[in-house]
């Protein structure tokens, strides 16, 4: 009896210690193949070959009228894309947290594009029940939403939970990516059928399959492997919202601006940034797909596409073994739901 135990303990420790292994070796593999395939194509030296192809008649699009929000919008990629899209004559209302450096980016867009239909909402998208504030009080303008853009995130490295208890990352980049979105719904109906949703997500999700795990409740914490995870959640939550609301006559795309010369990656990731000096790009080479995304016509994109580089992209990489994992979406989906309280 003794010995068949032992034999079964032996057993069941070399299959642990041979997926553990697996795992292991998988996770190296994904870390790999992404930062090769990141440095050939995310980089500037990429964005300026990439950009041959580019048509520039695509972005000389004109788009007064049209009524645009944008999260995270005073500095980094959030910044530039609302300053092109008030260029092009759009009335853009610029979601920050903070109230200086909001009414700074304000006052800089305004001056440079000589644009005055530019607004700023003050919303900490940390906070759901700030969100629902939001959501009403634009609900009370009762005008037409054209384009949402879901900009707002961060990399905090250590483990902070809001005040309404949830992890500092998720909180903004997920759930509040959720509830901004599900909440304007009704406003981009108002819009259709040229509404569209976009979602500013990462190379960075690539590293990492999707999983229920949404809060990282893994003993050690860490905020770099939590961003991809969440940027990971970004794109199948558009997968699933292109399919979800298909005849709403809104349009619903994730893209990734590759590596750029942001405040929040200067920030959050001081020797990735100082080991690409002169290679990331832009805020503005960043902000470019997503702008391009604004001024498409919808019939040449793909509602619950990826896209980079004006371009629809793979949303995984080969042999990493993250495409069966988006399956889990609709069990994501039906979590957020709960958390935000829709």
């Amino acid at each position: 009896m003794k010995s068949g135990t032992l034999q079964f303990q032996l057993q069941l420790q070399f299959h642990f210690s041979v997926t553990t292994l697996a795992m292991f070796l998988l996770k190296t593999w994904r870390q790999s193949a992404f930062g090769v395939y990141g440095y050939l194509n995310f980089t500037k030296p990429a964005f300026l070959e990439h950009s041959k192809k580019f048509k520039p008649e695509e972005m000389e699009t004109q788009i007064p009228g049209k009524n645009c929000i944008v999260t995270g919008a005073n500095s980094g990629i959030g910044y530039a894309t609302a300053e092109g899209l008030a260029q092009r004559g759009a009335t853009v209302y610029l979601v920050c947290r903070n109230k200086e450096r909001g009414e700074a980016a304000l006052s800089q867009i305004q001056t440079k594009t000589g644009n005055q239909n530019v607004y700023l909402e003050i919303c900490d998208l940390s906070s759901v029940t700030e969100i629902k504030s939001l959501a009403s009080r634009f609900s009370k303008k009762n005008v037409p939403l054209h384009v949402l853009v879901n900009n707002a995130g961060l990399i905090e490295q250590n483990r902070v939970t809001t005040s309404e208890g949830f992890e500092l990352n998720f909180a903004v980049s997920v759930l509040g990516t959720y509830a901004v979105t599900e909440l304007m719904v009704p406003l981009l109906e108002k819009a259709s059928p040229d509404a569209r949703v976009i979602t500013v997500s990462s190379g960075g999700m690539y590293s990492t399959p999707l999983t229920k795990d949404l809060q990282f409740s893994e003993r050690n914490f860490n905020g770099t492997e939590q961003y991809a995870r969440n940027k990971r959640v970004q794109v199948a939550l558009t997968e699933n919202w292109g399919e979800t609301y298909k005849n709403k006559g809104i349009g619903f795309y994730a893209m990734h601006p590759g590596w750029a010369e942001t405040p929040g990656v200067a920030k959050s990731l001081p020797n990735f940034s100082k080991s690409l000096s002169g290679k990331l790009r832009t805020s503005e080479e960043g902000a470019d797909t997503v702008i391009w995304l604004a001024l498409q016509p919808k019939e040449n994109l793909v509602s619950g596409g990826f896209y980079f580089d004006r371009a629809e992209a793979p949303k995984h990489l080969r042999f990493a073994a993250t495409n069966g994992s988006h399956s889990v979406i609709n069990s994501i989906v039906e979590s957020l739901r709960s958390m935000a309280s829709l």
